[in-house]
């Protein structure tokens, strides 16, 4: 009989629904905050690369264009004259 009794007895739940539901909630929530962070910073890196633009004038024909930043010489797209960055 006490055999039985210690091999058959029912388990015990380990949480009540309440606790099982607000962790569940809580790693839900810290899951979509975590991919929230990585995708804004990755974005943010991505376009503030993007918008880093150096700015030239050609002497020549006088046009305005942009190159990616870093960069000190450019040739001009419309006359193929090589000018120094312009500096304010």
């Amino acid at each position: 009989m006490a055999f039985a009794a210690i091999y058959c007895r029912v388990p015990s739940r380990m949480f009540d629904l309440t606790t099982a539901a607000v962790i569940y909630c809580t790693i839900v929530a810290v899951v979509f905050l975590g991919l929230w962070l990585w995708y804004d910073r990755r974005d943010h890196r991505r376009f503030e690369l993007e918008r880093r633009k150096t700015t030239f004038h050609c002497i020549r024909c006088d046009a305005l264009y942009t190159a990616p930043s870093g960069t000190e010489l450019c040739k001009c797209p419309k006359c193929g004259h090589e000018n120094s960055r312009l500096r304010f």
